[in-house]
């Protein structure tokens, strides 16, 4: 039987899963949190997400027999080492919104249409172009002290194999990479040379082996890793067109397409896959833990629900992707007497879920594909097995809703990837070999056009409120 393991570091821990590679079987799993700050941005300590990938991969019990690894990693945090590899400040993370007018001034210097056109996407706080930009302007001796920059996967990969490895699907957030190559006037611009960035591996490549004294086996195959929406993307076994809703700490909405996308608006990433295609995607900050928030204000389990009212919630607890308002703040409007804190829970899950669906056809439009009016869509995440999410998406979209019954989707298509190296497979025809995506369906609910039209009305009325 041949054993390979799938790494997801991700926000806030390390998931690792040994799967079978002829079957698709889960055979252990490993486990390990990792620390984020609460201060003024969001950051973290790489040698902790290191630590982590140890403990997880001892976890499932197969370290040392597994045949093959990959590492998919949370998007556009920025790793800024010294020349010994060591970190020289905590990494930012993708969350970390504190960039915002460096990327301002970024979008302002080359124009929406420039950016989407070169890099497939405009940036916004979240992306590691802007983040290096904070760091030079507000940390310059410690970008001064930096060799290199790597992306949070490529950390791990790196040390793992000693190699400076990434993949185009993660490299293309970063907004320094383009179909061609590496942007190496905008590099330049940014006072980054291209040796300092990890080099791009094809599909399908190993990055290389695992070095002695690891938690792994010396030797073990090491594939490219990739980003945590394109692996999962990957553990899905995605075809072209078909739409994902993925609930966690941050919302997503995303589909692989056959077309290039690039929306100068800047509410679609222009994402390549970890594959040969590409990856549209609209991310929003606040999901699940905003949602949670709320039901603790309001002393109610976050299933406590209660239909109908007039309220609106915009839970933007930590500034907002989408919608660009990184200097948000949560709003409640539309409060009457006769109000429920269970109503009030319900505005905040629909409020959440809102930005997420407006974005929908944007996706599947910016990639060339066409959503059909009876598309499922595919809920992952830790929030899609909840009812009231499922309830949510389901009323608000007016979709069936499929919910995969595999879990850990992202260290699956770690898994998929480190599969297809032992197997010569494309990553996605691996986990459609394992059935990944098979899960119950659930027939649609009236579309709610009203709420759509309540949150939408809201936003435009607020906006004001949330420049910053």
């Amino acid at each position: 039987m041949q054993v390979v393991i799938g790494i997801d570091s991700s926000t806030q821990s390390t998931k690792a899963l040994a799967v079978d590679v002829a079957s698709g079987a889960v055979l252990g799993t490993g486990r390990a949190a990792h620390t984020v700050s609460t201060g003024p941005g969001r950051e973290s300590d790489p040698r902790e997400w290191w630590r982590a990938l140890a403990r997880a991969v001892a976890g499932t019990g197969w370290a040392e027999r597994a045949a093959a690894v990959s590492v998919g990693g949370q998007q556009h945090g920025l790793v800024a080492l010294d020349a010994a590899g060591e970190p020289v400040r905590p990494a930012l993370l993708w969350n970390d919104v504190r960039s915002a007018p460096q990327a301002a001034a970024l979008v302002a210097e080359r124009g929406r249409e420039g950016w989407a056109r070169r890099a497939g996407s405009v940036p916004g706080a979240s992306f590691t172009v802007a983040k290096w930009a904070w760091l030079r302007e507000r940390e310059p001796g410690a970008a001064a002290r930096t060799a290199a920059v790597r992306l949070p996967h490529d950390y791990l990969t790196e040390r793992l194999t000693g190699v400076a490895a990434t993949d185009r699907g993660d490299a293309s957030g970063t907004g320094w990479w383009t179909p061609e190559g590496y942007d190496t006037a905008l590099l330049a611009r940014l006072g980054l040379d291209q040796a300092m960035l990890p080099e791009v591996v094809p599909a399908g490549t190993p990055a290389g082996t695992v070095l002695p004294g690891l938690p792994l086996r010396a030797g073990t195959l090491v594939a490219a890793g990739t980003g945590d929406n394109m692996a999962a993307a990957l553990g899905l076994g995605l075809t072209a067109g078909a739409p994902v809703l993925s609930l966690g700490t941050s919302g997503t909405v995303y589909a692989v397409t056959r077309g290039r996308p690039a929306d100068p608006s800047g509410t679609v990433a222009g994402f390549a896959d970890a594959l040969d295609g590409w990856l549209p995607l609209a991310c929003t900050l606040n999901c699940t833990l905003a949602v949670d928030r709320f039901a603790a204000l309001l002393g109610r389990d976050r299933e406590a629900v209660e239909p109908g009212g007039s309220a609106v919630v915009l839970p933007y607890l930590d500034g907002e992707r989408t919608p660009d308002l990184p200097g948000a703040t949560g709003l409640v409007h539309g409060l009457r007497h006769d109000t429920t804190p269970g109503q009030l829970l319900q505005a905040a899950y629909d409020g959440a879920a809102h930005s997420l669906l407006a974005a929908l056809r944007q996706v599947l439009t910016a990639g060339g594909e066409r959503l059909a009016d009876d598309a499922e869509l595919l809920l992952i995440g830790g929030g899609a097995r909840g009812a009231a999410w499922q309830r949510t998406v389901r009323r608000l979209s007016g979709r069936p809703v499929r919910v995969p019954a595999a879990e850990e989707l992202v260290a699956l298509g770690a898994a998929a990837q480190a599969a297809g190296l032992l197997t010569g497979e494309r990553a996605d025809q691996v986990a459609r070999r394992w059935g990944t995506a098979e899960g119950v369906l659930l027939e649609p609910l009236p579309r709610d056009d009203a709420a759509m039209e309540r949150i939408a009305d809201t936003l435009r009325r607020s906006g004001t409120l949330f420049e910053s």
